[in-house]
C-alpha cells in the first residue's frame, strides 16, 4: 500500500535538498583555478545544475501530477547534463579525478532520488484513479438499485 505524505513546500522535497546540494557542489568547484577562466562551460554547468532544483521547485506549483512529473523529468536529465559536462571538466582538467567522481556520483544520487519520486507519484496517482474510478462504481450502481425498488 502507498503512504501518502504531505509535502506544503518545495523545498521539504528530498530530491530538491539534494539538487540544492549539487549545486553548492558546482558553484565551489566552477569557482577556482582553471575552471573558472572558462566562462562557457562555467556557466553551462552552474545552469545545468540550478535547473535541477528550479525545475522540482516550479513543478511543485503545478496544477497537476502529470505537470509536476515533466518538471520532474526535466530535473532528471538535468543531472544527466551536469554530469556530462562534468567530463568535459576532467578532460581539460579543470577538475581531478576525486573531484569528478564526488560530484558525479552526488549527480547520479540527485537523479535516482528524483527518478524515485516520480515512480511514487506515478503510483499515487494510478491509486487515486483506482480509488475514484471505485467510488465512482459504487456510486452508480447504489443508484441503479436505488432505481429498481
Amino acid at each position: 500500500m502507498i503512504k501518502h505524505m504531505k509535502i506544503n513546500r518545495f523545498d521539504e522535497i528530498e530530491a530538491w535538498q539534494l539538487a540544492r546540494e549539487l549545486t553548492k557542489k558546482i558553484y565551489r568547484m566552477t569557482s577556482k583555478g582553471k575552471f573558472a577562466a572558462d566562462f562557457g562551460l562555467t556557466r553551462q554547468i552552474q545552469n545545468a545544475a540550478g535547473s535541477v532544483m528550479h525545475n522540482i521547485a516550479e513543478g511543485f506549483d503545478s496544477d497537476t501530477n502529470a505537470e509536476f512529473l515533466r518538471f520532474l523529468r526535466y530535473a532528471k536529465r538535468s543531472c544527466s547534463e551536469v554530469q556530462s559536462e562534468l567530463y568535459i571538466a576532467l578532460d581539460q582538467k579543470y577538475i581531478s579525478e576525486a573531484e569528478f567522481q564526488d560530484v558525479h556520483d552526488y549527480a547520479g544520487r540527485t537523479r535516482a532520488t528524483i527518478r524515485g519520486f516520480i515512480k511514487y507519484l506515478l503510483a499515487y496517482s494510478q491509486k487515486s484513479s483506482q480509488v475514484q474510478r471505485e467510488t465512482g462504481n459504487r456510486k452508480r450502481e447504489t443508484q441503479r438499485q436505488g432505481g429498481n425498488q
